[in-house]
């Protein structure tokens, strides 16, 4: 039978229809853009992410990155493995949510940073108000602690 001109139907298969209810529970397909989650620990150089998501972006453990948040706003973590973390998610620390200026459940996008070098000298300039009442050595009480074996 020939179809007039005029009219055409569309053509759906049983297997292609696109059952739009449950699309939102489907994977994206940028497995670089991830949810944003709560952080356990309060670093505020480190991110973490699932095993099987750094696997896919093929990062490992201490990896530095790049993340993109809103308004054009970027910064550069360290990537630690977390098993309680779920797929699509990624843990920030609350003050680097601040600077992406993304909250809990918003999408950034992750990127791995290659050409990061290592930092040879910092300067620590402490306020004269912040100090006051502090006895010491305040590199031995404060500064080594902090700095030693950490991703910093």
């Amino acid at each position: 039978m020939a179809e007039e001109p005029g009219t055409s139907a569309p053509k759906e298969d049983a297997g292609e229809k696109k059952d739009f209810s449950t699309s939102i529970l489907e994977r994206k397909k940028s497995p670089n853009r991830l949810i944003v989650d709560d952080a356990i620990n309060d670093d505020n150089s480190v991110v973490s992410l699932n095993m099987k998501t750094m696997e896919e972006l093929q990062l490992f453990r201490g990896d530095t990155v790049l993340l993109k948040g809103k308004k054009r706003k970027d910064t550069v973590c360290i990537v630690l493995a977390d098993e309680t973390c779920e797929e699509p998610k990624i843990r920030i620390n609350k003050v680097v949510r601040k600077n992406l200026r993304v909250r809990l459940g918003d999408i950034v996008s992750v990127h791995q940073c290659t050409d990061v070098k290592y930092g040879k000298r910092i300067h620590v300039l402490p306020f004269e108000d912040t100090i006051e009442g502090i006895t010491g050595n305040l590199f031995d009480a404060f500064l080594k602690p902090y700095f030693l074996e950490a991703y910093r």
